[in-house]
């Protein structure tokens, strides 16, 4: 055995890593933890530089405060989708009726509110009960009965979406309640003396930043507790000067306009909640253990078939809050609403990390990955690409994201 003790980057305690290194030393520690936690920050980082490029290609339109909070309005019900989807992903399966269920749900809302009077919150709730309704019916097909998600889900697009026009009779119906529209359009009320900007906004990003940078912190210690490998302090730094600089920047341009949007909220507690559940809950932990290895993880204990059933459930209800989101940011309930919602959110996973083999992926992940389709379709649409190109060039970003981890596995394992 080599006795040679000359330091390297594997030889520095968990948490100190280039503490005292050269600078040429430094940067090769932050490259070497860059590359390991390449899956980790890869779409991180080109969702920052996708912005940077469309904020160069627009003339600096892309982050006007207008154009970012109408980039959160149009795109959060795909963000809503995204975390379902990519649950359902780690687990192994996929759900191609989410677009089909969101319309239904948007159509019973306008039934109930314009055609029969019922009010808002008690139209919501029964919404989000029928969304719960498929989504177990579904989940109770695949989980005991053993029929394969992709033959389930690909029914339930079709019933989902015959119902809606059963529901509609192919015709348009609105508009929702004030109430109602709010939850796609309204933003948090005004509050304290004119400072010209949106004081609550302003408020709420300052306690996001703690919280993140909080959260951030723990779990770091909490990983070096356990004795497991994370990232090298200094690319640990740059990641919170990262985070902070990226809420904060955000929170500005919010605060500068009308203020944040109301669904925004609604995603944040969605984020937080989900993410918690993924990283510290024993369901969350189960989610990864029958997508990773699902012959382990019955010998484990883990209820394999609760578990799936639980998590289309889940999808099922977040479908039914988007069908809402949607139905109120349009003040409509359309026949064509949700067309092709299920491969926005499904493309969202997979460009966000999640991998085909399940058992990978974060709540992070798919919103960074909806943000990544995102801020391309809303950059394409200033610059007046056709949505030909525009169809092309997601694909293309789809393509390249499942391509990158398909060479990320194959070099873990070699």
């Amino acid at each position: 055995m080599s006795t040679d003790v000359t330091k390297s980057p594997a030889a520095a305690p968990p948490g100190k890593s280039g503490g005292s290194a050269s600078g040429g030393g430094l940067l090769q520690l932050m490259l070497d933890g860059l590359r390991r936690n390449m899956r980790q920050y890869g779409m991180l980082i080109a969702l920052g530089l996708i912005v940077v490029l469309f904020q160069v290609w627009t003339g600096g339109d892309l982050l006007l405060p207008r154009n970012v909070s109408n980039l959160v309005l149009q795109n959060s019900y795909i963000l809503i989708l995204a975390i379902g989807m990519m649950l359902v992903i780690i687990a192994g399966h996929i759900d191609l009726s989410v677009g089909s269920l969101t319309a239904f749900t948007g159509a019973f809302a306008a039934v109930l509110t314009v055609q029969h009077s019922v009010a808002w919150p008690l139209a919501l709730l029964l919404c989000l009960a029928i969304g719960a309704v498929a989504g177990a019916a579904q989940g109770f097909l695949i989980a005991y009965l053993g029929i394969p998600s992709f033959i389930v889900t690909l029914a339930g697009m079709l019933i989902f979406r015959g119902l809606t026009e059963m529901l509609l009779k192919g015709q348009t119906l609105g508009p929702f309640p004030d109430g109602l529209q709010k939850m796609g359009n309204g933003f948090l009320p005004e509050v304290g003396p004119d400072t010209n900007y949106h004081n609550l906004t302003l408020l709420l990003g300052f306690a996001l930043i703690a919280f993140s940078v909080i959260q951030e912190v723990r779990d770091r210690k909490r990983q070096q507790e356990f004795a497991l490998e994370v990232a090298p302090r200094n690319l640990f730094l740059l990641k919170l000067v990262a985070i902070v600089a990226a809420i904060l920047t955000v929170t500005m341009l919010l605060a500068s306009y009308k203020g944040a949007p109301i669904i925004l909220i609604v995603l944040a507690l969605l984020v937080v909640g989900y993410g918690y559940v993924m990283r510290n809950a024993v369901f969350g932990r189960h989610i990864y253990a029958i997508g990773g290895n699902l012959p382990a993880a019955k010998l484990s204990g883990v209820k394999d078939k609760k578990v799936t059933f639980l998590v289309f459930l889940n999808m099922g209800v977040l479908a039914a809050l988007a069908g809402l989101v949607v139905a109120a940011r349009l003040n409509a309930a359309s026949p064509k609403a949700g067309l092709n919602f299920e491969l926005e959110a499904i493309a969202s996973s997979f460009i966000g990390g999640a991998s085909m083999s399940g058992g990978v992926g974060t709540v992070l992940g798919a919103i960074i990955g909806g943000l990544v389709l995102g801020v391309l379709n809303n950059g394409m649409n200033l610059l007046s690409v056709g949505t030909d190109w525009q169809q092309v060039i997601k694909g293309l970003a789809l393509l390249a994201a499942v391509g990158f981890d398909v060479w990320n596995k194959r070099k873990s394992g070699s």
